[in-house]
């Protein structure tokens, strides 16, 4: 019984990461807190997906007694109407980006483990889960909710692009990162050549059967115009990148960029096709009359139309594919080399040592080994000398994608009706938001080849 009430009370100091059993495997302090994070931005935003779900709504009307005494009892409306809805979302994210937002400014300039600040972000679970609950349920009692939620809908525009722009950044960043890397190992070994010249090759056939595949199945001999021209123009923003990424002016000049060649211009062709795909999926379907007056629906494939009609299925796989992705962008874009890498820092050529898989690169190395006697779930403090990632940057990061999911689970701009069961059945901000990133991520590609024919005074480095 003892022992349960230390474990208890040690989630409200700063040893809460060792209370897991000794059968799991031994963790680093800086993942173990990172994990800790995700898992609150997880949580709420599954909350907002179930607020959203009209399915869930009517569930709890049925089955939960009193449902109707309850909700006015709590004054919640008559059928709880202010828990369900974007509206509902809006607060809840309001809360959540909050939470990171105070720990951002609270975690400015920590260098090591050791302050008491650092304690404070590395431990405490238990009372920062409360503090984020006490927050997000706050935001329920905001005055003039009118004037707040227009305005807090404008600021989370700006945040979820922000984020957008950030992982687009980043995505370029590592483009080059990885031809510069893998460049380096044909100084003492040729087989890299091949390795290039190989993953150079798939991305290109992948982008371009892309391209062939989404002109034959989202565009037909008459109509679907819109859709020729947004597939023929990001084909030929394809084209563009490939030509000035190898062109002599970029590769050659003094103050060009010689590590430049078709591997990053292959990555980006696969995003931005993807993003094509993705963006003409989500279109809403067009329907016309065939000869026999019956609607027919054009402009997009006729396979999966049985899988699209099962809502349940459909929103649970993409919700969960969905907010993997958010999250697996918030961890990877959190790390120390791309918050440098936002602020024009990279390492130093002669360091670069070539390795299939160069991202994967270990945060620190084990200052402090675990102490077996204590029990529990082994914790390497690996912060001692110094953070392996920034904090600051950690809880920005959050802070925007909490804004993000807010947007993107609302609907963005179509948010009045807006239902989770209808998520990808299709959306015209869902398809102007996605064409927006594609072309954003070809512009920041093609200012990192340019920018120093532009600028030769200034000294860019990727």
């Amino acid at each position: 019984m003892f022992s349960s009430l230390f474990k208890l009370a040690c989630c409200c100091g700063y040893a809460g990461c060792a209370l897991c059993c000794k059968c799991c495997p031994r963790i680093r302090q800086s993942r173990s807190t990172r994990f800790m994070y995700a898992l609150y931005f997880i949580l709420i935003s599954l909350i907002c997906c179930i607020m959203m779900s009209r399915t869930v709504a009517i569930e709890m009307k049925k089955h939960i007694p009193f449902y109707e005494d309850i909700c006015k009892g709590i004054k919640a409306g008559d059928t709880c109407e202010k828990l369900v809805g974007y509206s509902a979302v809006y607060r809840v994210c309001f809360g959540m980006a909050c939470f990171f937002f105070i720990f951002c400014l609270f975690t400015i300039k920590i260098n090591n483990s050791k302050s008491c600040r650092a304690y404070i972000h590395n431990g405490f679970w238990f009372i920062k889960l409360l503090l984020l609950v006490a927050m997000c349920s706050g935001a329920f009692f905001i005055p003039d909710q009118d004037t707040f939620l227009k305005a807090w809908r404008y600021v989370g525009a700006i945040g979820a692009f922000v984020f957008i722009g950030i992982q687009l950044i980043l995505l370029v960043e590592f483009a080059h990162k990885w031809n510069k890397n893998w460049t380096a190992g044909t100084v003492h070994n040729k087989m890299w050549y091949a390795f290039l010249a190989l993953v150079t090759l798939l991305m290109y056939t992948i982008a371009v059967g892309a391209l062939i595949l989404m002109a034959w199945f989202y565009t037909r001999e008459e109509g679907c115009l819109q859709n020729k021209i947004f597939v023929g123009v990001n084909g030929g923003l394809c084209l563009l990148i490939s030509l000035v990424a190898i062109s002599p002016c970029v590769q050659n000049r003094k103050h060009g960029q010689p590590h430049s060649g078709l591997l990053q211009s292959g990555l980006i062709s696969c995003y931005v096709t993807y993003l094509t795909f993705s963006a003409l999926s989500s279109k809403p379907v067009e329907t016309i009359l065939d000869k026999n007056q019956k609607n027919i629906t054009i402009c997009s494939p006729n396979f999966g139309q049985e899988l699209y009609r099962d809502e349940n299925l459909v929103t649970g796989l993409g919700t969960t594919l969905l907010f993997a992705c958010i999250l697996y962008s918030c961890l990877t874009s959190t790390t120390r080399s791309s918050s440098e890498a936002l602020r024009g820092r990279y390492a130093a050529p002669e360091q670069e040592v070539a390795r299939c898989c160069f991202c994967l690169a270990p945060d620190g190395e084990d200052v402090d080994e675990p102490d077996d006697r204590r029990g529990g779930q082994q914790v390497i403090y690996d912060e001692k000398k110094g953070t392996v990632y920034s904090y600051t940057y950690f809880h920005f990061v959050f802070f925007l994608a909490s804004l993000y999911v807010m947007m993107t689970v609302t609907n963005w701009f179509n948010y009045e009706g807006a239902h989770i069961e209808k998520f990808f059945s299709g959306s015209t901000s869902f398809f102007w938001v996605k064409m927006a990133s594609c072309w954003m991520c070809v512009l920041i590609y093609l200012w990192t080849l340019i920018a120093p024919l532009c600028c030769p005074t200034r000294e860019f480095s990727v």
